[in-house]
């Protein structure tokens, strides 16, 4: 429950996703001096792994559930994210080291950049039906939560939702070249429902600020991330939490578990 939002959520996690549009060099000098880098300034990111689509991962090498830094390069993007991060500024600060010195290490272009990504997510433990608690917490007001009401006054049947993952964007900008996409995950299976056996599963928002490069003259990487990171913060503040966590948190205190 410590770290930036972690008293509206089980668990606050940030992320930042560059993607490229073309595949960045693999070499193993190349790799091992940005790693050793980066390395240097958080010391306990010092486990290195590959997974089996080829991704490489260097990450802090404390197990459990606090907090935690991860770094991640695919063939098209570079991606690292914070596990329960104590503060905005701990956020930016990664943000910086990486992306000062990913162009470096990584020969990484303007040219080459296609997209930038900072997502935010909310993770809600509910042992019961996901779907159903979304709709009933997020839709009861609207006409797709008529729809999908647990409670059908012509029949003793209960119709029972399985699958309600609101998932919506809108654009920033007039050019659109800056967008939000706020999304809810649900993990709920129908086998679930069906028994009424339910695990006690994670109901996770996600809000993700994007920019698209290639509309005006790009800045550098680290102050467009913190322009992000800002933007997403104030949505949190303003319409993530109040308007799709406290009320799926409260719709999960008020159920027996």
């Amino acid at each position: 429950m410590d770290g930036h939002f972690g008293g509206v959520c089980d668990d606050f996690h940030f992320s930042t996703r560059l993607f490229l549009k073309l595949d960045f060099p693999t070499e193993r000098e190349t790799v091992l001096h940005f790693f050793e880098r980066l390395e240097r300034e958080f010391p306990k990111m010092s486990r290195m792994r590959r997974r089996d689509d080829g991704a490489l991962i260097l990450e802090e090498d404390e197990p459990g559930m606090g907090p935690r830094r991860w770094v991640r390069l695919d063939r098209r993007a570079v991606r690292f994210g914070f596990f329960a991060p104590p503060g905005l500024e701990e956020m930016r600060r990664m943000g910086d080291v990486i992306l000062e010195h990913a162009p470096y290490h990584l020969t990484l272009s303007p040219l080459d950049t296609d997209r930038l990504e900072v997502v935010f997510g909310f993770d809600l433990e509910y042992r019961g039906n996901h779907d159903q608690l979304v709709a009933d917490a997020l839709m009861a007001d609207h006409s797709f939560g008529t729809m999908l009401s647990s409670d059908d006054p012509h029949d003793e049947a209960k119709f029972q939702a399985i699958e309600c993952q609101p998932y919506f964007g809108m654009a920033l900008t007039p050019a659109c070249d800056l967008q939000a996409y706020f999304e809810v995950k649900s993990r709920t299976s129908t086998y679930e429902v069906r028994t009424e056996d339910y695990e006690s599963q994670i109901i996770s928002v996600y809000l993700t600020v994007r920019k698209y490069f290639g509309y005006a003259d790009p800045r550098p990487l680290v102050e467009e991330q913190r322009e992000l990171i800002d933007i997403a913060d104030e949505l949190s503040r303003n319409r993530v939490v109040p308007l799709m966590v406290v009320p799926l948190q409260q719709a999960i205190a008020s159920r027996p578990q």
